[in-house]
């Protein structure tokens, strides 16, 4: 009598060796790379402050800021890195549930006002009915508002409004952030929504960027059952838009 295969329990099976690799990967970032950062970007702070006292040439000062805003820099790299990588390998990362938008709106204008008011931009919420829900799981909802904000603000010029605007659309809710200024060519959108993938060099920005944001914005909106579009318009501005199921 022939034997039947045995089915092996999940935990049993082979991980395929991509796996193992990305996960190698995360835990070298979370710790190895994240925790020294964070020690140069928090004794930069230190020193940028003088709190235990002058540093004596004002260039010291200086020199401790640069340090400071490189490691900042850096360390927004590698957790744009980590999340790409998560939401590549871990379908089930984000658990999106009902909740109400206003607050998570709200809270991500707050988290962006100094930036906005340092580059002399404002920000404009155009949401305001408290009840309008939406199916996101919210650190996934703050990973695309905070990107596409930022985005937004890097691209305004002086004095120019960055819009935010949420509205139902059938069985959807549509979040769009829209910035004016110069944009993409329409024709390169799709080439930008891939990872480390840079606009042309006529596209001006005020900081430079590794092409990471639209690719997480994009992940994330599908883990949580939505989409992700741009409109652009080289002359007049563009408009990011996640769209999410209501139900």
């Amino acid at each position: 009598m022939d034997k039947q295969p045995v089915a092996l329990p999940p935990s049993a099976c082979p991980q395929p060796e991509s796996d193992f690799g990305k996960r190698a990967f995360m835990r070298m970032v979370s710790h190895e790379l994240r925790t020294p950062l964070n020690s140069i970007i928090g004794f930069a702070e230190v020193l940028t402050h003088e709190l235990y006292g002058p540093l004596g040439a004002p260039q010291y000062t200086e020199y401790a800021g640069i340090i400071r805003d490189s490691g900042k820099k850096l360390l927004s790299l590698f957790n744009d890195v980590l999340e790409l990588v998560r939401l590549e390998s871990e379908p089930g990362l984000l658990r999106p549930e009902v909740e109400a938008l206003l607050p998570h709106i709200h809270d991500a204008v707050r988290r962006h006002t100094p930036a906005a008011q340092a580059r002399g931009v404002h920000i404009l919420p155009g949401l305001t009915d408290s009840e309008l829900s939406a199916h996101f799981d919210p650190r996934g909802l703050c990973l695309c508002l905070d990107h596409l904000i930022s985005n937004a603000i890097d691209f305004t010029p002086e004095g120019r409004d960055v819009e935010i605007t949420v509205r139902p659309e059938g069985d959807h809710v549509d979040i769009a952030v829209f910035n004016p200024g110069k944009a993409p060519d329409p024709a390169d959108i799709p080439r930008l929504m891939r990872p480390f993938e840079q606009g042309a060099s006529d596209y001006n920005r005020s900081r430079e960027g590794a092409g990471l944001g639209w690719p997480v914005v994009r992940l994330a909106a599908e883990a949580m059952g939505g989409t992700f579009s741009v409109q652009s318009d080289p002359r007049h501005g563009l408009k990011a838009t996640v769209r999410l199921r209501r139900r």
